[in-house]
């Protein structure tokens, strides 16, 4: 059995941690960028679908272009960017200008996630590349958790503008770890076309195949079931629980921990049962920390800790399951899963991206209204994973 790179597993994390680090890190700051900006609450709502739209089309290509290209050289160029970009940021003067760098981030920020399952399969497979993965989230889990606290901190002794540039800061560590340790995974010889005619082909094929249609749309919609509220953070927290920006770990804290726990399971169940079975087993947990949810918010007033312990339950279930489904996805076209990984990213990215522009906001004006989110999200997921069998 091939054995991965040594760190692969620390540096994968990192560059896929990035995408939490670009939503959770400046939620504190909201009403200060608000205020800063002259923009209302539901304005500043709109960074973040100004950063998933662009994030999701943009994942629609980092795949292909890493099949072609080679994975090293489209991370080098897309984290080098992304400085650019989060420079944009700081220095914006109005909404519409961070409305604009956020779009440029989202350009970039999902080359990490995208590459990065390619390049698990690429050096490994089977329980291997479940358990790098597995590893992987461990290490990942806690961005998560840290961002929020990490933006609470910057807010605090540098203003909003403090977070963009730690994220200069960490776009540009990413260049230097990608160029001095991330080895080329594919070799010349594994290439793939950039020719238009055989690219269209290949996107045909994989968006008409009903196997990763149900399978990317439940991995998203089990997601969003916990991602709507990290999307509604600033509300649940700060308005629904009394929180301060410097107090967001009352949620990511257990997220977070409910995310190392997931991982640290996949690790332990891989070859030992079967993926069906280990996605029924986390189908299990997410079914009792909704119901949980559910019953809580609506049977008494939300105070912490309580409010905040079904989404950590959730996201043990949530990890379990992905990691199985991921490696599906990448196994119904092994010849282009770079191409079918930014599918995947694409079809995640956009139920994300739908979820902060309308579902978010009609959800976050009571703890009842995102625990019956949370409910029907699964719920659609189950579903789909139901009719995939």
């Amino acid at each position: 059995m091939r054995e991965a790179p040594r760190g692969l597993a620390a540096l994968l994390a990192a560059m896929a941690a990035i995408g939490p680090f670009s939503i959770d890190a400046y939620m504190p700051a909201f009403p200060a960028i608000g205020a800063g900006l002259d923009a209302s609450a539901v304005e500043v709502q709109q960074t973040l679908t100004a950063y998933m739209v662009p994030f999701a089309f943009m994942a629609l290509w980092h795949g292909a272009l890493a099949d072609a290209l080679g994975r090293r050289r489209v991370l080098l160029v897309a984290y080098a960017l992304y400085a650019l970009a989060s420079v944009v940021c700081a220095t914006a003067g109005s909404i519409d200008v961070l409305w604009l760098g956020r779009a440029l981030q989202g350009l970039c920020a999902g080359a990490g996630m995208v590459v990065g399952r390619a390049i698990v399969r690429d050096v490994l497979d089977g329980a291997a590349a479940q358990k790098l993965m597995a590893h992987m989230g461990m290490l990942f889990a806690a961005a998560p958790a840290v961002a929020p606290v990490i933006g609470g901190w910057l807010y605090t002794a540098f203003g909003w503008q403090g977070i963009f540039a730690f994220l200069v800061v960490y776009a540009l560590g990413l260049v230097a770890a990608i160029h001095r340790w991330l080895p080329e995974t594919l070799p010349p010889q594994a290439r793939q076309s950039l020719h238009p005619g055989r690219l269209a082909r290949a996107y045909g094929e994989v968006f008409a195949r009903p196997a990763f249609l149900l399978l990317a749309a439940g991995i998203a919609l089990q997601f969003n079931g916990f991602f709507i509220y990290v999307l509604s953070s600033p509300m649940f927290l700060i308005k629904h629980l009394g929180v301060s920006p410097q107090g967001f770990f009352w949620l990511f804290g257990p997220v977070t921990t409910g995310v190392l726990v997931g991982s640290v399971l996949s690790a332990r169940l891989a070859g030992r049962l079967s993926p069906g079975r280990t996605i029924a087993l986390a189908f299990a947990i997410m079914l009792a920390a909704a119901a949980a949810n559910l019953a809580y918010s609506f049977a008494a007033t939300p105070r912490l800790p309580w409010a905040v312990l079904p989404q950590g339950l959730y996201a043990v279930g949530m990890i379990l399951a992905m990691n199985s489904q991921t490696l599906l996805v990448l196994e119904l076209f092994p010849e282009r899963r770079g191409l079918v990984s930014s599918c995947l990213s694409t079809a995640q990215t956009g139920i994300n991206a739908l979820t902060a522009a309308v579902m978010a906001p009609l959800a976050w004006a009571s703890p009842q209204g995102l625990a019956l989110a949370m409910a029907a999200y699964l719920a659609l997921g189950a579903m789909l994973a139901l009719a995939r069998r």
